[in-house]
């Protein structure tokens, strides 16, 4: 406010540049590509991720044979995967997300192994005492000591998923955040970039207090509170 310039716009400046581009720009469209982008990825990958890091965390062969690939996947960069699946697959919507998944997967999958290695073994004992069928077993024991890990693997993944998809939409799409970014990059037009992140950010918020919190109070309402 102090310092106007092109390339310090003021909050006002950004927030009109805001309003135009989401009346008049392609800003809602771009939005929606990114976070439909995001979320298909998210999905993915959290299925797959759930389900690996349970066997590994359940079957320690398994583990001992395929942790030194998910160290790997951990450490990766993440421009590799995403120009080597451009080569391979084109500048696709699906190289796209399985760049984004292939990025994604190990973090969930070290997540919820750990969870579940951190299981209680006096709760399968007071199962077994109790003769509980499978059905409860997993519905009161296993999925309630699980939740909290997958939760944390969620909001990680989220976190993550986001900055990644803007990335590799900045190296090649055909629309999004990330590549109506790069268009402003190329123009030095700061004022659309601003409004982006700001609407950019907005969306995230909304989706961490609107989504994300809810779920997590519901699904961890038999946790006693803390003082």
């Amino acid at each position: 406010m102090v310092f106007p310039n092109r390339l310090f716009p003021t909050p006002i400046a950004v927030a009109v540049e805001l309003w135009d581009l989401a009346l008049h720009g392609k800003l809602i469209a771009d939005l929606g590509k990114t976070l439909y982008r995001a979320m298909v990825a998210f999905l993915i990958a959290m299925a797959i991720g759930t389900a690996i890091g349970i066997a590994l965390g359940r079957v320690r062969w398994a583990d001992r044979l395929f942790a030194s690939w998910v160290v790997v996947g951990l450490n990766l960069p993440a421009i590799v995967i995403a120009i080597a699946l451009y080569i391979w697959l084109g500048l696709t919507e699906m190289a796209l997300i399985t760049a984004v998944v292939l990025n994604k997967v190990p973090l969930v999958v070290v997540t919820v192994r750990e969870g579940v290695r951190s299981f209680s073994r006096d709760y399968d004992e007071l199962a077994a005492a109790f003769r509980m069928p499978f059905a409860r077993r997993l519905r009161f024991i296993f999925v309630p000591q699980l939740m909290p890990f997958v939760l944390a693997a969620a909001r990680t993944g989220l976190s993550l998923i986001w900055k990644i998809v803007l990335v590799f939409e900045v190296l090649g799409s055909d629309g999004g955040v990330g590549f109506r970014v790069s268009v402003f990059f190329q123009f030095f037009d700061i004022t659309g970039l601003l409004a982006y992140t700001v609407a950019f950010i907005l969306v995230v918020l909304a989706f961490e207090y609107l989504v994300m919190r809810p779920i997590e109070r519901r699904v961890l309402r038999w946790r006693p509170a803390q003082a």
